[in-house]
């Protein structure tokens, strides 16, 4: 399960500078076209890298949220049949020492007469 979340950290890391140089070079065709100037697109570049970046990092977060909630799921019922178990044992355990019947303990060997 780690390995997926590293696995999804390194792909938004990824996506983030694919995003990082694509944004750089349609920002420097805008400019070359005149469509922008060099101030207003080296703004444009710091808000739409600051905008990709806290979308990677909200991804990598509800990725993180959605494995921790599966895994919370998955051992719910492990933790329920944990408690149902001991409290079997203990009761198994109070009914052995008191001698009841069903208990585990064996009865000592019948003595050989005359002896």
């Amino acid at each position: 399960m780690q390995d997926f979340i590293k696995k999804a950290r390194l792909l938004g890391v990824g996506l983030f500078y694919l995003g990082k140089e694509k944004v750089e070079e349609t920002v420097a065709e805008l400019i070359k076209k005149g469509e922008l100037t060099e101030k207003e697109g080296r703004a444009l570049m710091i808000e739409l890298l600051a905008k990709s970046k806290a979308a990677t990092k909200d991804l990598e977060g509800r990725i993180q949220q959605m494995m921790a909630d599966a895994q919370a799921r998955l051992h719910a019922p492990l933790i329920k049949e944990i408690d149902a178990l001991k409290k079997r044992i203990a009761r198994l355990e109070k009914a052995a020492s008191a001698g009841k019947p069903g208990s585990r303990k064996k009865a000592a060997p019948p003595a050989k007469p005359g002896r």
